[in-house]
């Protein structure tokens, strides 16, 4: 049997493809019918060649959702026509990092069309995606297939604010670029009671966006004095900054937003690009530096209660809806300023 796919066969090179439809060989094998996967900025850069650490041919896409298609016959807890959301990272559940719960460390991890450990396999810009019982979760019946894959986005962001920068009630919080991935950190920290909520972005649209989602105060930091602006909202400073924009200069202007004790989080950025810290300033600031990257089981569940109880309400973040055929339509959206969250219904 074939199905339609976006196959990468090199960079700059992605092509819509009949290809055999993947087998379910193993015990705990599940394939998927894919309903709806999300472009991220992984993806884009895969596609665009802007990071390397990509194999040809392969099947970008890891923001999935679907409905289950066949089943392998060790399969306990899902059956065929469930409606499910996938998490890209696998896991193994016995190792030292799984066990303490840093699943994303796990020594013999794979990813579904992303990025991250040596085994990738091929994701969700395609009709079918194969996968293991142990990365479903039940779709909530509140969620829409669309919302749904959100999730990974949505648990990474609560990931990053919540579990590793220890974001509190009454924060005052500031997100440097506020595409879909910012959005949802600025939607996080609003449904996780933060005080002063600001938004910096170079983009209009994208700030509007961060507003939709709760942000008390924006910054257009290619139109303002950015560090002035945002000390003019908070004399005292930041209690916590998320990078959010994936470039170089954003880490700069964080450096630049810190004040005693703000805790920052490097979250957007995964290009290997340097920047200098000055070690004294770094020392007698006490600022805490935190990154964050992949999710884990326990983001992923927490995700999911956002979504079901009507805390993020991921809907608004999704500009755009295509077919997979349109896929190469969809890829340039995210060059666009007019966009955030575009999802492909294979």
């Amino acid at each position: 049997m074939k199905m339609l796919a976006a196959v990468l066969r090199g960079f700059g090179d992605l092509r819509l493809e009949e290809v055999p439809v993947p087998e379910v060989r193993e015990d705990d094998d599940v394939l998927v019918r894919v309903r709806a996967c999300g472009i991220c900025a992984t993806d884009y850069k895969a596609i665009k060649g802007i990071r390397k650490n990509v194999s040809f041919p392969s099947i970008q896409g890891h923001e999935i959702s679907g409905e289950i298609a066949a089943v392998g016959a060790g399969t306990k807890h899902f059956r065929e026509g469930d409606a499910v959301i996938v998490q890209p990272l696998g896991h193994c559940g016995i190792c030292s990092a799984c066990r303490a719960g840093n699943t994303h460390y796990c020594e013999k991890s794979f990813v579904i069309g992303g990025d991250g450990p040596p085994d990738v396999r091929n994701g969700g810009f395609a009709e079918y995606v194969l996968t293991k019982e142990s990365t479903l979760y039940a779709k909530p019946e509140n969620i829409s297939f669309d919302e749904a894959a959100v999730t990974e986005p949505l648990a990474g962001a609560w990931k990053g604010v919540i579990r590793h920068s220890e974001m509190q009630l009454g924060d005052d919080v500031v997100v440097i670029g506020t595409g879909s991935i910012g959005a949802l950190c600025v939607g996080v920290a609003k449904a996780a009671g933060a005080g002063t909520l600001i938004a910096i972005d170079t983009s209009d649209y994208a700030l509007q966006k961060a507003v939709d989602f709760g942000a008390t105060h924006t910054v257009n930091c290619s139109r303002e004095n950015t560090k002035a602006r945002v000390y003019e909202i908070l004399p005292e400073g930041p209690d916590l900054v998320v990078e959010a924009a994936g470039s170089i200069e954003a880490l700069r202007l964080m450096v630049d937003l810190l004040r005693r004790g703000t805790r920052w989080n490097i979250f957007g950025i995964t290009t290997h690009e340097k920047f200098e810290l000055d070690g004294g300033l770094a020392h007698f600031l006490e600022a805490r530096m935190d990154s964050s990257f992949g999710t884990t089981t326990e983001s992923m569940i927490k995700a999911i209660k956002l979504m079901q109880r009507g805390l993020v309400n991921v809907g608004k973040i999704i500009t755009h809806k295509m077919p997979l055929d349109r896929i190469h339509e969809g890829i340039e959206l995210i060059e666009s300023g007019n966009r955030a969250k575009v999802i492909i219904n294979p």
